[in-house]
């Protein structure tokens, strides 16, 4: 019987096109601007039309509505426990990217009981739905729940500077994913790259390291510039693709976004049920 439900619910997805590719925006240690690539990420789809949503997953000290400039008065906590519906945690902006608050409280939520977990999948399972890109904000830790999120999700963006403190610890973390996903997309792009370093060194040394110690191949999406228009749109609240759309950063920010969605993306039988049917599988088999 669960073989034919399964099969119904395939076909029903199916007939309404293809899924919302999924991406986690991750880092190994905080503090080297993931989320706000994730909020000028966003933006830079937006732009090509597609219909985008980010999902605060930053456990405790999620920060994407304040990097876009809104106070939002419900969040993804407000719906797991049950107190909103999933319209009233949506919220957009003016230049009409959508995003849901984190909330605090949610370290303990992401436990997921039986019931928060239905609720979640159920979340979840609109935006992949409703949407071309989900893009999950995540945390710098790695909870249990928060590994076998991103062991779920399509893709993985991994946000990294020329410290070697972050080289190590975004190594550790992909590392750690590939030993549950050796299939797992990985996409490598270097923050705050000085004019005096001028190239990759960060993302080459983590490409390197994914071939030669796990041979896992990994695609660079490319590097991003120190860039004093990076400070002053994080005190004006307002990303630095829309106030400043011909600075270097922005500029190769939108080259990079071109060549992620460039990238073959084919939704093979694997990804038929979108992430929502491996993270199901996943809890599942953690209750056996």
């Amino acid at each position: 019987m669960r073989d034919q439900a399964e099969s119904l619910r395939l076909k029903m997805l199916e007939s309404v096109g293809e899924l919302a590719r999924s991406i986690a925006v991750v880092s190994g240690k905080g503090g080297v601007g993931k989320s706000n690539f994730s909020t000028n990420f966003a933006h830079a789809l937006l732009a090509q039309g597609k219909k985008v949503i980010i999902v605060d997953m930053d456990i405790g000290m999620g920060n994407i509505h304040i990097l876009l400039g809104k106070s939002p008065k419900h969040s993804l906590m407000d719906y797991l426990v049950g107190s909103e519906g999933i319209d009233l945690i949506i919220n957009e902006t003016e230049e009409g990217l959508d995003f849901i608050a984190g909330g605090s409280g949610l370290e303990t939520i992401m436990e997921w009981s039986d019931d928060t977990f239905e609720r979640l999948t159920n979340a979840f399972e609109y935006l992949q739905r409703t949407y071309d890109f989900v893009i999950f904000d995540m945390g710098a830790g790695a909870t249990k729940r928060a590994i076998e999120l991103l062991i779920a999700i399509d893709e993985i963006i991994v946000i990294s500077t020329n410290e070697p403190t972050s080289i190590t610890d975004a190594y550790s973390m992909m590392k750690f994913i590939f030993m549950k996903d050796p299939d797992k997309s990985f996409y490598l792009v270097g923050n705050r790259v000085s004019k005096a370093n001028g190239g990759n060194d960060a993302v080459l040394r983590l490409q390197f390291a994914m071939k030669k110690f796990l041979q896992k191949e990994t695609t660079i999406l490319g590097f991003l510039p120190e860039d004093t228009v990076v400070q002053k749109s994080v005190i004006a609240q307002k990303p630095y693709f829309l106030t400043n759309p011909n600075a270097p950063i922005s500029k190769r920010l939108v080259t990079m976004t071109e060549v992620f969605t460039n990238f073959d993306h084919k939704q093979d039988d694997k990804k038929k049920l979108g992430f929502i049917g491996t993270l199901k599988n996943i809890f599942a088999r953690g209750r056996d």
